[in-house]
C-alpha cells in the first residue's frame, strides 16, 4: 500500500485513514528526516536514509547481523566460507548458490555469480563511480569460477581489515552487472537491483521511496509485503504521525526530551541505540595560535562534557574522551583508559586561563569557526561555545547551511570544525581524520584531516601493514593516546540514535546497536496482527 503524508502538522493532524483490518497484510511504513535521497546507489549512498535503504535492498560478502555494532560478530552472507593464504595477499570467498537478483523493468531475476561480485567491487573501487574507492588502493579481484571470488592486496591485510570492506555497509554492497549495464549509471541511481528481503517498487521524489518484498530472498520470504520510506523533515510531524497511526517507525530527536516526550503515549516504544556519530573539535595545527600546545591544552580543560550531554540528555549521548570509541571498535579507548592514562584533560577553567597567559594570550583569544546550521550539531556547540567564553576563548561563529558548510570547511576556512561522524573501524577512523595523506590541503587523498596533523602516520601505517589483530589493535591504541597528547583535536561526545515506533512492531532481532543511525528491517521484521 502507497501512502503520500504531508509534512504538514494540519494535514497529519485530519488525516483519519484506518489501518488494514490485519495489519501483517501491509507495508510497514517508515519515516526520516531528510528531503529526498541523495542516491541508491549502495556505492554513492551517503545520507542514513540513503544507507536504510541499501541495507533492506543488497547483501554483502559478509554481513554484522541486524542489531549490533560488535565489528567481532562479523558472518557470512553472500560468501559461505573463505581463506586467507599463507602470505597473507590473497583472500578466496566461496559463494552461496542460489542466491537471487531481483527483477527490474525489462530484467527477469537471476542467480548471482561470481561475475556480478567482480563487477560490483571493482566499481566500488572506481572514483568516477564510488565515493569509497580509496578504501580499495592497490586490490585486484578475479572470478576463477563461477562461484570462487578471489581479492588480492598488495600488502597482508588482517581479518579487521579485510572483511570490513567487503561486509554490508558502503562499498561491500553488491550489485547486479545486468542491471547496472542495461539501466546504465543515472538509472541505477534511481533504481536499484540487489539480492537483498526488499527490491525497489517505485521513488517519488521529495517524497518517499517504496520497496517490495523478495519473494526469493535466499534467507527467506520477508514477513512483511513492502517497506515504505518516507521524507518528513518535521519532528513534531513525524512524532503525530506515529501517534495517528499513519507511521509505524520515525526517526526521533537526538535529544533526550523528544525520547521522554515520545515515552508518554501509549502503543509507543523508543529504541536508543549506539554507536551513533563521534562529536570532535578539529584544531587547525598550522593556524596561530592553534599551533601553540598550551592552547590546545587550554581548550581541552575548557570544555566540560558533562555539561554538554547534560544539554542533550543522558540518554541520547555520552562524554567521548577518546578519538573514536574502544566500546564498539577493536583498538580504540575506553573512557577509564583514557583517565587511567592521565589524558583526559578535566574541566579547570581556571587552568585553561593559565595556559593561554602562558602562551601569551593573558587577554584571551578569538577563533573563527564556520559551523552547520543542523541542530543536531549546533546547539551542542553553542553550549561549547558558552563554555568557552568563561575561560576567555570567544568563538566566532559563523552559521551557514549544511552543504556550504561542508565546502568551507574543506576550504580550510575554519580555525576549529565541528564535526559529527562514525566509521566502521579503527584504521579508517585514524587514516580519514588524522593521516597527513589525508590533510584537506596538503594531502596526496585529501579528505578529512583539518587539523593538518602528521604526528601518527608511522602508527597507521605499521597497523594497517599488520596482521595479528591483537597486535594491530594495539598499535590503534598508541596512536589514539598519541593523538590526546599531541591534541589536534579533542573529542566531546558520542551520540546515540533514536527511533519510535508503533508496539505491535516485531523486529525479528535483539537490538543492541547499528552502525549507521536507522532501525534494521530485515525479512524477520513484521507487524503484529
Amino acid at each position: 500500500m502507497k501512502l503520500s503524508i504531508s509534512t504538514g502538522l494540519a494535514a497529519l493532524l485530519i488525516a483519519t485513514a484506518p489501518l488494514a483490518a490485519n495489519a501483517a497484510d501491509r507495508d510497514l511504513r517508515v519515516a526520516y528526516d531528510v528531503g529526498d535521497i541523495s542516491s541508491l546507489d549502495p556505492h554513492r549512498a551517503s545520507s542514513h536514509v540513503d544507507r536504510a535503504i541499501a541495507s533492506m535492498v543488497f547483501n554483502g560478502l559478509v554481513r554484522l547481523p541486524a542489531g549490533t555494532a560488535n565489528m567481532g560478530a562479523i558472518e557470512p552472507d553472500l560468501a559461505e566460507s573463505w581463506e586467507q593464504s599463507e602470505d597473507g595477499l590473497t583472500w578466496t570467498f566461496h559463494l552461496r548458490p542460489g542466491v537471487m537478483f531481483q527483477g527490474w523493468d525489462g530484467g527477469e531475476p537471476y542467480e548471482m555469480t561470481a561475475e556480478d561480485v567482480v563487477f560490483s567491487l571493482n566499481k566500488s573501487m572506481d572514483p568516477e563511480q564510488s565515493a569509497y574507492s580509496g578504501e580499495y588502493a592497490g586490490i585486484t579481484i578475479a572470478a576463477p569460477d563461477p562461484m570462487t571470488v578471489t581479492i588480492t592486496t598488495p600488502e597482508p591485510l588482517s581479518q579487521t581489515l579485510m572483511l570490513a570492506k567487503l561486509m554490508n555497509y558502503g562499498a561491500g554492497f553488491i550489485i547486479s552487472k545486468r542491471a547496472y549495464e542495461d539501466m546504465g549509471a543515472d538509472g541505477f541511481r534511481l533504481h536499484p537491483v540487489g539480492t537483498g528481503p526488499f527490491g525497489f517498487s517505485s521513488y517519488t521524489p521529495q517524497s518517499e521511496v517504496d520497496l517490495v518484498a523478495n519473494e526469493n530472498y535466499f534467507r527467506g520470504a520477508p514477513k512483511l509485503p513492502g517497506v515504505d520510506i518516507l521524507f518528513m523533515a518535521d519532528v513534531s510531524a513525524r512524532g503525530i504521525g506515529l501517534r495517528t497511526g499513519e507511521l509505524d517507525v520515525i526517526e526521533g530527536s537526538s535529544e533526550q526530551s523528544w525520547v521522554q516526550l515520545m515515552e508518554r503515549y501509549p502503543n509507543i516504544d523508543v529504541e536508543v541505540f549506539g554507536p551513533g556519530s563521534a562529536s570532535v573539535l578539529f584544531l587547525n595545527m598550522d593556524n596561530p595560535p592553534l599551533d601553540d600546545i598550551r592552547v590546545r591544552q587550554a581548550i581541552a580543560h575548557a570544555i566540560s562534557r558533562d555539561a554538554v550531554v547534560a544539554a542533550i540528555g543522558p540518554a541520547t549521548a555520552t562524554p567521548l574522551l577518546a578519538p573514536f570509541p574502544g566500546e564498539y571498535l577493536p583498538g580504540g579507548l575506553t573512557n577509564d583508559e583514557v583517565v587511567a592514562d592521565g589524558l583526559n584533560y578535566d574541566y579547570d577553567p581556571e587552568k585553561a586561563r593559565e595556559l593561554l597567559a602562558e602562551a601569551g594570550y593573558p587577554d584571551g583569544i578569538t577563533l573563527k569557526v564556520i559551523h552547520t546550521e543542523l541542530s543536531v550539531m549546533l546547539r551542542p556547540m553553542e553550549n561549547i561555545q558558552a563554555q568557552l567564553r568563561d575561560a576567555g576563548i570567544n568563538l566566532d561563529l559563523q552559521v551557514v547551511d549544511h552543504a556550504t558548510y561542508h565546502s568551507l570547511i574543506r576550504d580550510d576556512a575554519s580555525q576549529v570544525v565541528h564535526y559529527m561522524a562514525w566509521r566502521p573501524n579503527a584504521d579508517v577512523f585514524l587514516t580519514r581524520f588524522y593521516d597527513s595523506a589525508s590533510d584537506i590541503s596538503d594531502g596526496s587523498s585529501p579528505d578529512t584531516n583539518f587539523s593538518h596533523y602528521s604526528g601518527v602516520d608511522d602508527l597507521i601505517a605499521e597497523a594497517r601493514n599488520t596482521v595479528d589483530t591483537q597486535e594491530q589493535a594495539a598499535l590503534w591504541k598508541q596512536a589514539s593516546e598519541q593523538i590526546l597528547r599531541d591534541l589536534p583535536a579533542i573529542p566531546v561526545f558520542q551520540g546515540r540514535s533514536a527511533i519510535a515506533h508503533t508496539d505491535a512492531l516485531e523486529l525479528g532481532y535483539e537490538l543492541e546497536g547499528n552502525l549507521a543511525f536507522f532501525l534494521p528491517v530485515t525479512e524477520q521484521t513484521d507487524i503484529a496482527e
